[in-house]
């Protein structure tokens, strides 16, 4: 294979915004790139390629399901939910020379008729946790949904999220706004152009962003840094917390 030609699937070069508003401002962008695939027809890599992108299960939902597809379908049953086969389209980051973080990962899924039934944003943080919120989108692909999950030790675990995830074209633009009591606290944006996952347009994305998940894990941490040493109060991480499974 000298691409993924068959798979439908692409890749997004991409620029993700942050900023906070509150009890501090404080912003940052970063580069990156994000694969877009079907999870019955995840690419299938030449051998020499494959240290640049592999996609697990054990990287999601509860990291115990044999298929990514079989990890997402098990979510939806528990919430009542059978797409009866209907196709599922996911973005993330695929596992670079064996590691991945994934600050969001979004699954738009169709049911037998491809009509969009809901979306899933699973949401991982740097302790090895990840929960999912299911979404019921408007036609703008936009959401609402409470805050469940501890992720930045700079925000308690309150508030509300809106969420505008419309499903990927030629053009890639989503955002999550944490929304408090005092107003929006937080807002992250990608953007991103669509490109064919071709062998070449790998290659060509990988030499720009080597190891770019680990990339994407050192910038939120040296950022952490950076806002500890300007005196953000730190919310402690809850004992206990709603998660679909903990990362290997």
């Amino acid at each position: 294979m000298t691409g993924t030609a068959g798979t439908g699937a692409a890749l997004y070069e991409c620029v993700i915004a942050h900023a906070r508003t509150t009890p501090l401002r404080d912003s940052f962008r970063h580069r990156t790139y994000l694969w877009y695939v079907d999870l019955d027809r995840l690419p299938v890599l030449l051998r020499p390629l494959r240290p640049l992108a592999r996609f697990d299960a054990r990287d999601h939902f509860g990291g115990g399901a044999h298929s990514l597809r079989a990890g997402l379908d098990a979510f939806l049953a528990d919430h009542g939910i059978d797409l009866d086969g209907g196709r599922v389209t996911m973005l993330a980051h695929a596992r670079v020379f064996g590691f991945v973080f994934n600050p969001l990962t979004v699954y738009w899924c169709h049911d037998r008729s491809d009509a969009l039934l809901c979306v899933v944003a699973e949401v991982h943080n740097t302790y090895g946790q990840r929960h999912c919120y299911l979404l019921r989108t408007s036609e703008a692909g936009e959401a609402e949904v409470d805050k469940e999950f501890y992720v930045s030790p700079f925000f308690a675990v309150e508030g509300r999220y809106r969420m505008r995830l419309p499903l990927p074209g030629d053009r890639l633009l989503l955002s999550v706004h944490l929304e408090t009591e005092e107003g929006r606290a937080f807002s992250a944006v990608v953007r991103g152009r669509r490109r064919p996952a071709t062998a070449a347009a790998l290659l060509s994305a990988a030499a720009r962003r080597p190891w770019s998940t680990a990339a994407v894990w050192a910038g939120i941490h040296r950022r952490g840094v950076r806002l500890l040493l300007r005196g953000l109060p730190v919310h402690p991480r809850p004992r206990s917390a709603p998660q679909e499974g903990t990362l290997s």
